[in-house]
């Protein structure tokens, strides 16, 4: 196995670790979550923060949720597709919130993570979420690629506590049909 790929699985491994333990894992448990020896450990990575540095910053990657946006299937009614959309991003956020939560609880620093761009990021989730009103761009009054923004920034603006919070559900309703009732 390569470096690269060595320090990938590592990752992938230990990502869920992160999650719960935020930056106190220990390296025993690292070393049984990746069944390598803790010695391992240090080859692929010069110490333990900079392997939790390393599963921060794929925790942040928008990779695997724009992957799973553009497996949500274009023949569905349009209702359908955004609220897999807003599941897929809820579950992203919700990833983000507890190892943020976790580091925290951890003790952990606040560190600037060199996870990418964020305005790319975003690029790419609006992009994967345009794709999703492209069945019906003949009928839109704005631009899929807009209407991929406004609708990201719709869901990105709920708050969970929020008790006035619309359901997603009502959300797509009233972004898909107006606030107006029809006469």
């Amino acid at each position: 196995m390569s470096p690269g790929e060595r320090r990938k699985m590592i990752v992938q491994a230990v990502l869920p670790l992160v999650v719960e333990h935020g930056a106190a894992v220990t390296t025993a448990q690292i070393a049984r979550a990746a069944g390598i020896g803790e010695g391992t450990i240090f080859r692929a990575f010069a110490d333990k923060d900079e392997l939790v540095d390393a599963c921060v910053v794929e925790a942040l990657r928008p990779d695997g949720m724009i992957e799973l946006l553009a497996e949500i299937p274009l023949d569905q009614p349009t209702e359908k597709r955004l609220a897999e959309a807003a599941g897929v991003l809820a579950a992203h956020l919700e990833r983000l919130g507890a190892i943020a939560g976790a580091m925290h609880r951890s003790g952990a620093r606040k560190r600037h993570h060199r996870g990418g761009d964020r305005q790319a990021s975003f690029e790419a989730m609006r992009a994967a979420v345009a794709e999703l009103f492209e069945p019906e761009r003949g009928k839109l009054r704005l631009p899929p690629e807009q209407l991929g923004g406004i609708f990201l920034s719709l869901l990105l603006s709920r708050s969970r506590d929020d008790q006035q919070s619309l359901e997603i559900g009502a959300l797509i309703d009233v972004f898909l049909h107006g606030a107006v009732k029809a006469d």
